[in-house]
């Protein structure tokens, strides 16, 4: 009777282990690979018996008969809030340093700060903890979007890094986050969540510890490699601790210890953590096609803010399907958003995307696609007195003949390219023997449109010996020195054009804008940044 017992026993806790998804070691290589499906799905099947899990425990093993008295029965309870999962999966070394314990102050010292920092992770922890399970990732660096963002989707630091995870652009186009005129990759939660895994274990792989692995995530690798090399050399520590590093670096994993130990034990820091159910808070969605923003939310009937929090990679007021064929929404509102999409039979886009097949300005581009310009300007973001280069895409009215879903070459590579305006001015000049609307042109470098246009006349006309001929030419306003105030005569350094300058100034018609020939100048580039993701 005993033997039964104990058979039933070991029975028993097989069938508990295969209720549970794998969690190898953290930081192994047999961590498998994220899932793009959104929180809604459960964690896959396990490939072996000899690696089954339980919540985030160590690994079940199956038991002789024999030792079924000897051992504990393992709880079939899930855990019930995020909070409890996340500290069952603890898996990285502790720091115990003066600068932990000055972080420690900081926050407690904060609770506004810090409630709004949990509150805002609520949409975001189950997801990002069920991909750090499903890899046999340490649950610590779920809350590494606290120390990187609060939890803001939608953060910019000065360096132009971007999103939760914080990924400056050429580290996320490394790990494929796509960012285009029409979005963001680098604020997707699904995406950035992935590159940001992906990254944090190539620089576990990498450096074999994860203090290290997380002064690379915010130094860079070769930053990091090049302190261990230093060190090293001068027979000196390799560890975090022993590594010298700039300030931003040196606080970051006590900032990430300090908000672990608030976790770990909020009642010893007077803290109050948000309760956050242990369930998925948002679905993944297909969409049928091309939507608008705003219409995407009210059939969700979803405030408007919310829907943007849940879906932050979209910056224009339509979601192309090409590029973004799923959209994500709070578990209940899903269902809604498929009812009311059913029975929806009105156009769900009313913009679509254009390319300007020449570079030309606002107004031309504006005119062309029947908008204001005011409007193209706003939806957007042109800065003043710019031109649109050939090539560039741009989010326009969806009427006429611009009435299709956005391709996919269009909506996975879209870019918005402008040029500095030339600043002309009008322009008096006396004509020569012999010349004509094309002598003009050639030699002003203008095109014989432009000039005859300007004048009034033909473009094969000539004119007479000392004729006035008004032609608009690009000019470079001078700074306006301190000798020309006192009135120096600094002027003299500066001496006129050939050509002489009529007294009345103006800019070119709108045909000569939209035929002028800008020059490409180039912005100058952000001053160097000691982040490197």
């Amino acid at each position: 009777m005993k033997l039964l017992t104990a058979a039933c026993l070991a029975a028993l806790l097989w069938l508990t282990g295969c209720a549970s998804a794998p969690n190898p070691t953290p930081g192994s290589q047999e961590a498998t690979a994220s899932s793009t499906t959104g929180a809604a799905t459960r964690p896959s099947a396990p490939r072996s018996p000899m690696t089954l899990t339980l919540g985030g425990a160590n690994p079940l093993q199956p038991i002789a008969a024999a030792e079924a008295y000897s051992r504990p029965v393992a709880q079939l309870a899930a855990p019930s809030d995020i909070w409890e999962r996340i500290r069952s999966g603890f898996a990285m070394p502790d720091l115990d340093t003066d600068l932990v314990r000055d972080r420690e102050q900081w926050y407690t010292a904060r609770p506004d700060y810090l409630n709004r920092m949990t509150e805002r992770s609520r949409k975001y922890l189950f997801y990002i903890v069920e991909e750090l399970e499903r890899r046999g990732m340490p649950t610590e660096l779920a809350l590494l979007p606290f120390i990187e963002s609060a939890f803001n989707p939608q953060a910019v630091s000065s360096a132009k890094a971007a999103g939760m995870w914080q990924f400056m652009p050429a580290t996320g186009t490394t790990f494929d986050l796509k960012q285009n005129v029409f979005r963001d990759d680098r604020r997707d939660v699904l995406a950035s969540t992935r590159a940001a895994l992906d990254y944090l274990q190539k620089l576990y792989n990498m450096f074999g510890d994860w203090q290290l692995a997380l002064a690379a995530y915010n130094w860079g690798e070769g930053s990091v490699g090049r302190a261990i090399a230093r060190n090293q050399k001068q027979g000196l520590g390799t560890r975090y601790v022993d590594l010298s590093m700039p300030n931003e670096t040196r606080y970051y994993v006590p900032k990430l210890q300090a908000v672990k130990n608030i976790v770990a034990n909020p009642e010893l820091f007077r803290a109050e953590l948000a309760l956050i159910p242990n369930h998925p808070y948002f679905e993944t969605v297909d969409i049928p096609g091309d939507i608008d923003v705003a219409l995407a939310a009210k059939l969700a009937e979803v405030p408007l803010d919310d829907f943007k929090a849940l879906n932050p990679s979209v910056h224009r007021p339509v979601i192309l399907a090409a590029g973004t064929p799923q959209i994500l929404l709070p578990w209940d509102n899903a269902t809604i958003f498929k009812r009311n999409l059913e029975t929806y039979h009105e156009r769900l886009a009313t913009w679509t995307a254009w390319t300007a097949p020449s570079t030309m300005s606002v107004a031309s581009a504006a005119q062309r696609v029947g908008m204001s310009e005011y409007d193209l300007r706003n939806v957007n973001n042109i800065p003043p007195r710019m031109l649109i280069k050939a090539g560039s895409a741009l989010i326009v009215p969806r009427l006429g003949a611009l009435d299709n879903d956005v391709g996919s070459r269009v909506a996975d590579a879209g870019q918005l390219a402008l040029a500095p305006e030339i600043i002309t001015r009008r322009t008096v000049v006396k004509a020569g023997r012999k010349d004509t609307v094309l002598s003009i042109a050639q030699r002003y470098k203008l095109t014989v449109s432009q000039v005859a246009d300007w004048n009034d006349t033909k473009t094969s006309a000539a004119f007479k010996v000392g004729q006035s001929v008004i032609v608009y030419l690009p000019y470079q306003p001078r700074p306006t020195s301190l000798a020309s105030h006192s009135g120096s005569g600094s002027n003299a350094k500066n001496p006129p054009p050939r050509a002489a300058v009529s007294n009345t100034s103006s800019r070119p018609t709108r045909q000569a804008a939209r035929s002028a020939a800008a020059p490409t100048r180039s912005t100058p580039a952000a001053a160097p940044s000691r982040r490197k993701h």
